[in-house]
Order: C-alpha cells, then structure tokens, then sequence
C-alpha cells in the first residue's frame, strides 16, 4: 500500500465509483453498500480496551492488509494525523462514521482504489470492512467484499465461534456482521405524502431507513438509506434477497408516485423542477440544506426527461460537492458558514452551466 503526502487532496480530484450513474435503477437508487464487522481474536473490542491495544490493532490491521491483493493501490489513513476539516471530508464521502471522525486517536481507514472498497479501523469493532457499488448493485458488492474479507482472513484471525459466528461488539451484528444498505432517492414518495407509511411498512419487515449519513442522521434532500436489522442466523445470500425483495416494492411505489405527479400535476411539477433551475442558477448564497431540496428537485426533472441539459452523474456530484468540507478541500482554505453558503451557491452556478 501507498501512502501520499495528501491522500484526501488525491481523493478530491478523482469520482466515487460510486456516484458514476453506472448501476441498475439510477434514477432511484444512488449507490449500494455492504458493510462486514469484524474483530481480531485474542483482542478485547475496540470499546472495552486500552490505547496500547488499540495501536496493536491497527499496526496488526496495516500489516495484514499489506498482503490483500485488492488493497494493492489503497491509502491508510491515520485518523489523528490529519485535519477535522479531512475527517468530516471522510464522512461526507460515506468512508467513516461520524463516531470514528469525533474520536480520531488510534483510528485509522484504508482507502481502495475508486473508493470502491475501505475498511474502518477501530470503529465499534477492529475492522468495518465496505465495498460500494452505484445503483442497485448489492450482488455486485457482496461478491467484492466476500473476496476481500476472504484476503484478509488469510492474515488475519478474526473472532469466531461455529455456534454465533463473527463476535461482534453490537449483538445485532453478531453471525454473518453484514450490515447491507441502499441509498434511494425518493421524491415523489415525500411529495406524495407517503413516505411516512412506506418507512412504516419496511420497519416492521425488519428493515430501518436512516438519512444521507446512517444511524442517527434525519433525511434531506429526500435521501434514505435503507438497511437490514439483523444478521444473526441468516446466510449473506439471504439477507441480500430479502432486502432487494422489498426494495424493488419501494422503487415502484416511487415510479408510481412519479407517474401520478406527472399525469395529475404536471404544472406545478414543472413549475416546482424549473423554480429550483432558476434559483440555483442564480443565488449567490446556498444553504446546505437548501441546496439538498433543490438539487432534488432538479434530480426529479432529469430522472422524469422533464429537463435536457444536465445530467445524473453531474447531480450526484453536487450533492457531495456541496457539503461543507467539500467545498472548504475545494478553496484549500477553511471558510465560515457565510462563505460557504456563497462559495456553495458559485459551485452550483458552475456545474449547472451558469454564470
């Protein structure tokens, strides 16, 4: 593995893999993610330990990653020894957890190549191994992770029993530690006033819907992840059927909604679609927030053929490059919330064509 002078300045110049418009259903689902937790045997849990352990870990996790042919070309990063304007860029960029950005010391990510693939170190638990795929593509990711899970067991002795499987630190994640999880775009349910009894209907089949960030985030920009509950006793191959069985109920309750506002109210939905073209072509200061409700707004009109000139993959890079440390990677400064709002607002004029 590498390790440049600037890993996150690297990882501004290049796209997500993720954000690429590449995968099934696009104008629903931006990006599919499987995550496997994972401990090392004879250690105690990265909640319940000591700063020595702690470092053993990740120096252990480092060296056993070096052998992973699929980390080849990846970055370790050591939390601590980059700025908090770099750990929220990570956040921003689904790679760590909002807990392992606050918490940085002994800490650490390994980066793959297109971001395709990364491993958390020392989050809950020693290793959050995750691979992304754009679109509907949980398949497709659960063949990449396998495969690398399956490298680094070949250094590295994880923590398992034949009775409970993978020992994780949260019970819920104690068997398979596959957490798999989509994030969907869904306006027409929110503008239809019924995504309330969808995220209802999906709770109770087992499964949880969070916002942009996971756990413990609201929705905005009427972006959902939507996630598995439990992986005790159930094979992966399981869990993957069962949340795309009820995800592809979703997907059509949404091409339905979109369907319904298009045959009953197209005016005021392409009236709603052209008043946020036109401010975000023209404000000179953009809220976070703000930013997120209009970008949607201007997604729907792309993804219905109601607009022309922009396309998903510029959208989907705007909602990244829109967020705060994004745009403060962008200028190589830090900037107040006044300046981003206006450094935010001349981004979006840029990207969409104007002025």
């Amino acid at each position: 593995m590498s390790k440049p002078l600037n890993p996150i300045d690297a990882l501004l110049k290049k796209t997500s893999t993720w954000l690429e418009d590449s995968g099934p259903m696009p104008s629903i689902v931006i990006s599919s993610r499987i995550r496997l937790a994972r401990n090392l045997d004879k250690y105690p849990f990265a909640v319940r330990t000591d700063d020595e352990s702690m470092l053993e870990v990740m120096n252990v996790v480092r060296d056993g990653a070096a052998h992973s042919k699929m980390l080849k070309k990846a970055h370790f990063v050591d939390m601590d020894e980059i700025s908090e304007i770099d750990r929220q860029f990570l956040v921003e960029r689904h790679l760590v957890s909002r807990e392992h950005m606050q918490n940085p010391e002994f800490r650490a990510v390994i980066i793959g190549d297109g971001e395709a693939v990364s491993v958390m170190v020392n989050e809950e638990d020693h290793l959050r191994i995750q691979s992304m795929e754009s679109g509907l593509n949980l398949r497709n990711a659960w063949t990449t992770i396998n495969r690398l899970d399956d490298e680094l067991a070949e250094t590295l002795e994880f923590a398992f029993t034949p009775k409970w499987g993978y020992l994780t630190c949260c019970p819920t994640n104690t068997g398979t530690g596959m957490r798999a999880s989509v994030m969907l775009h869904l306006p027409a349910l929110v503008m239809q006033k019924q995504i309330n009894k969808i995220l209802h209907t999906i709770t109770k089949l087992g499964l949880a819907a969070r916002g942009l960030y996971g756990e413990g985030t609201e929705a905005t920009g009427n972006f959902f992840q939507i996630s598995n509950q439990v992986t005790l006793g159930r094979h992966e191959e399981e869990l993957i059927e069962n949340i795309e069985r009820i995800l592809n109920q979703v997907i059509e309750h949404e091409q339905n909604a979109r369907e319904a506002l298009l045959t009953q109210n197209r005016a005021q939905l392409e009236d709603r679609i052209w008043r946020a073209y036109g401010i975000m072509g023209n404000a000179r200061t953009v809220s976070s927030a703000e930013a997120l409700d209009l970008l949607s707004a201007i997604r729907l009109g792309v993804d219905m053929e109601l607009m022309s000139d922009l396309d998903r993959t510029t959208l989907n890079e705007l909602f990244l490059f829109c967020q705060p440390a994004h745009l403060q990677k962008l200028e190589g400064s830090a900037l107040s919330p006044k300046e981003r709002d206006m450094k935010r607002a001349e981004l979006i004029r840029q990207r969409i064509g104007k002025t």
